[in-house]
């Protein structure tokens, strides 16, 4: 999140016997920041509206204008997050045949703070029915010192649509990144479709080899889940043997779904082979 001055933590008690997976757990550290923040849309038959938008912590949430039945939101960091020892959320639901557009105003900066203790940073995504939900964050960069969680929980209905974007930027110019660990797990229609893991920087063995990195610091991820996607297709190289890195697009057994994973040296040109993906996506199925 953009910087900032740091705010006080709620006056509510936290629970220290909640796991904390679920981002609320204390962390038993004074400077920690324990913060949720929640977007709820529904369709009320003509457009999509918010009856929750609730701000917390670094999350200051805002509605930006948008045409048609959808509804955006822009996430602005009410300050540095996340630090060592944070615990952040954000909780985002797309009910029954709403369409909600998620984005952050700037890159997500993970630093080292007061503690070394891991900061986590969860964000729970669900769609309903003939929901449309779409999580476009800018990038999150790993800078040196830092050790974050971040994890990515998606249950999505048989109908909905899903269309998820995921950069990480390891370390920032000429220095080496924190370590990151990160999690995308989704569920489709109650079953398993996706749970994938990755850990970057020390002390996380071979992350930057030939088989795994090669020396790119900029790593993405896109998925698409749409009921009228074409998966029965082959795996798609896109610029192989091409110096600005490399993405491969390919379809997911059990479900409507297509995932890029792409690495590349620089964020510019991760996003670059991102939406070259995403277009070779949406070419098997109405947009």
């Amino acid at each position: 999140m953009s910087s900032g001055s740091r705010l006080a933590e709620p006056d509510t008690p936290l629970d220290p016997a909640v796991p904390a997976a679920g981002t609320e757990a204390s962390c038993g550290h004074p400077d920690g920041v324990h913060a949720t923040a929640r977007i709820r849309a529904t369709y009320n038959g003509r457009v999509t509206t918010l009856p929750q938008l609730r701000s917390d912590g670094p999350f200051h949430l805002r509605r930006m204008r948008t045409g048609g039945r959808a509804a955006t939101v822009g996430i602005i960091g009410a300050m540095s997050a996340p630090l060592g020892g944070d615990r952040l959320a954000l909780d985002i639901t797309a009910e029954d045949r709403a369409e909600l557009e998620v984005t952050t105003a700037a890159a997500t900066l993970a630093l080292r703070g007061p503690t070394t203790a891991p900061a986590t940073y969860d964000v729970r995504l669900t769609a309903g029915e003939h929901a449309c939900l779409r999580w476009l964050p800018q990038p999150l960069i790993s800078a040196a010192g830092s050790n974050l969680r971040q994890t990515c929980t998606v249950n999505l209905a048989a109908t909905s649509r899903l269309l998820l974007r995921e950069e990480q930027i390891l370390g920032r110019a000429d220095e080496e990144p924190g370590h990151l660990v990160s999690r995308i797990r989704v569920h489709h229609a109650g079953r398993l479709l996706l749970d994938q893991h990755t850990a970057y920087g020390d002390p996380a063995p071979g992350w930057d080899g030939p088989s795994v990195l090669d020396g790119h610091r900029a790593v993405g991820q896109l998925l698409v889940v749409k009921p009228d996607l074409d998966v029965s297709r082959a795996p798609v190289l896109l610029r192989e043997g091409i110096k600005d890195g490399c993405a491969v697009l390919a379809p997911l057994a059990g479900g409507p779904a297509l995932l890029a994973t792409a690495v590349a040296p620089a964020s510019s040109a991760l996003r670059e082979l991102l939406d070259e993906a995403l277009g070779h996506a949406l070419a098997t199925a109405g947009r």
